[in-house]
């Protein structure tokens, strides 16, 4: 089953920060108060600041709250990156690079509401930051929703973030490029999270490869060079993970970039024989690091989809067995068929379409893991 979409209020309404209409922008405060940036929810990789705003890069990172009144505020302070506001399941505004300022939704009913700020572009060489949710006049922010039972990390690269899935066409330089065509909040991994009611990170970087990067490009560093920071762009960046999050799964789709162009003269690699060696050495190494961060409980989830005659889909099967074989039962391997997408997101990315396909069937091959959550 696929999960909806968020509803939209209407068309007149999904407007850019300085739009008028239901959402207004007036200059941010200098600093957002304690009260505020401490009541809402998120299991993203974020940072605290000295004045009250969070720092974060990673795509996807949502920010929850609950708020009693006929408006609320959204603190921001980012010229990089798209977000969605969503309020009661519905997306109420797009903010569109909306630099530093308070978004208002008002024109609400006098009653309790739930907000949702969800980031919709990657930016890993430029940071976002939210400074908490502000209730309108007479309003009210409430205690902030609970975190959800459920847990899931989703690791991996462009396909992982959803890079370019709104386009509609292949070339998108025409229609916004790249960063208005992009909205992680409709990847697979979303969509699955949102069916599943739970809780989610998605930790993916465009154009990095488990060793190997696109084309070869970057050379020395690969996703794993990243995967530990919560800033992407600081190097010696470490994310201090919350005792709170320890997710049931963890999907891992590694090895798109590894393997979908030929090596260059001069890589570090002469035969794609030793590219495998090296590329099943570094995600064992990888999943050894999940399992210790994680425990013996958590899923581990490693997948791929075809890529020609490339030997990326058995290689990574390869790498599950080999784990069972060594005795960890918990790690499964999923494969899923590309041959339904029609890839008409920027560059032949997966469409909005094609990632609702997939978390189809990323929501089968989940329902047959052991997992407690099924049965409740």
């Amino acid at each position: 089953m696929q999960p909806p979409s968020p509803r939209r209020l209407s068309r007149r309404t999904l407007v850019t920060a300085t739009a008028a209409g239901l959402v207004a922008a007036v200059a941010a405060p200098s600093r957002a108060s304690g009260a505020a940036s401490a009541r809402f929810h998120t299991v993203g990789r974020v940072k605290a600041s000295a004045d009250g705003f969070v720092r974060y890069s990673w795509p996807g990172i949502y920010f929850e709250a609950r708020f009693r009144g006929t408006g609320v505020g959204i603190l921001l302070d980012d010229s990089v990156n798209d977000y969605d506001v969503q309020v009661d399941d519905r997306t109420a505004a797009t903010l569109v690079s909306p630099g530093r300022t308070t978004a208002w939704v008002r024109g609400l009913s006098d009653s309790e509401h739930r907000v949702r700020l969800v980031k919709r572009t990657e930016s890993p060489w430029g940071e976002g930051r939210f400074g908490g949710f502000v209730a309108a006049a007479g309003g009210a922010i409430l205690a902030p929703p609970p975190a959800r039972r459920r847990q899931i990390e989703f690791i991996g690269d462009s396909y992982t973030a959803g890079y370019g899935n709104l386009s509609g066409t292949r070339d998108c330089s025409g229609n916004g490029g790249v960063d208005r065509n992009t909205d992680s909040d409709l990847s697979f991994g979303a969509l699955t999270a949102r069916h599943l009611g739970a809780d989610y990170q998605i930790n993916a970087f465009s154009g990095r490869g488990m060793v190997r990067n696109y084309n070869g490009s970057s050379p020395g560093t690969d996703f794993r060079t990243y995967y530990d920071r919560a800033l992407l762009s600081v190097a010696g960046d470490v994310w201090q993970k919350p005792a709170g999050w320890r997710p049931q799964v963890v999907v891992i789709g590694l090895g798109l970039n590894d393997f979908s162009t030929p090596l260059n003269p001069g890589e570090r690699w002469s035969t794609e024989a030793e590219l495998v060696t090296a590329y099943e050495s570094a995600y064992h190494g990888f999943l050894d690091k999940l399992r210790a961060r994680y425990g013996p409980r958590t899923f581990l989830v490693v997948s791929a989809t075809g890529l020609g005659s490339t030997p990326f889909a058995e290689t990574v099967e390869r790498i599950a067995r080999t784990r069972n074989a060594r005795g960890d039962e918990r790690v499964g391997h999923w494969y899923y068929d590309d041959t339904a997408l029609d890839h008409l997101g920027c560059d032949w990315h997966p469409s909005v379409r094609d990632h609702r396909i997939i978390s189809g069937l990323l929501d089968d091959r989940l329902a047959t893991l052991p997992l407690s959550w099924w049965r409740t």
